[in-house]
């Protein structure tokens, strides 16, 4: 049995300038599916938005810190297979680097910075962010560029809460 090492809430806040693959109306239909080990989850589908907002919460348990959180755009499509608008990865490591090096993270203040994270190959980051202590969670809110598509980002927060059991089964 696995040991989950925490729980991640992922806000899929928005989308921005994301790839056109509906020719026809000149737009797109997007959706976010979140992917780390196997588990899988996803937004809803914007109708006809390059620029979308979702505004959706997406529960998953770390297991593997080597994983990393896959995020994928996809365009819904009725009658043929979706289009792929781009991937983007995040580390999930700093996050449990921070939650193992500090036991005494309930002393520090709300909204403290643990620590910053610069935009690399390996995070798909579009500028720097912060990995935050709020109250029994760290959190970081981040622009991710997408890979593999000619543009778009997406703009999202992750919630990592630490697990009291580890073996909880999930």
């Amino acid at each position: 049995m696995e040991e989950v090492k925490g729980i991640l809430r992922l806000t899929v806040n928005k989308g921005t300038n994301l790839a056109v693959r509906d020719r026809a109306s000149g737009t797109s239909d997007p959706y976010v599916v979140a992917t780390l080990d196997h588990q899988k989850t996803k937004t809803k589908v914007v109708k006809d938005d390059c620029n979308p907002v979702w505004n959706d919460v997406l529960t998953l348990a770390i297991k593997d810190p080597k994983e990393p959180i896959k995020l994928t755009v996809y365009d819904k499509d009725t009658f043929s297979e979706d289009d792929n608008l781009g991937t983007a990865n995040v580390d999930v490591n700093p996050y449990l680097e921070c939650l193992e090096m500090r036991t005494d993270l309930n002393d520090l203040a709300i909204g403290t910075k643990l620590e910053t994270v610069e935009p690399d190959e390996h995070n798909h980051l579009a500028e720097e962010s912060f990995i935050v202590w709020n109250k029994d969670s760290i959190t970081q809110d981040m622009i991710l560029r997408l890979r593999n598509v000619e543009t778009g980002e997406i703009e999202v927060q992750i919630e990592i809460t630490p697990v009291k059991d580890p073996h909880l089964i999930v």
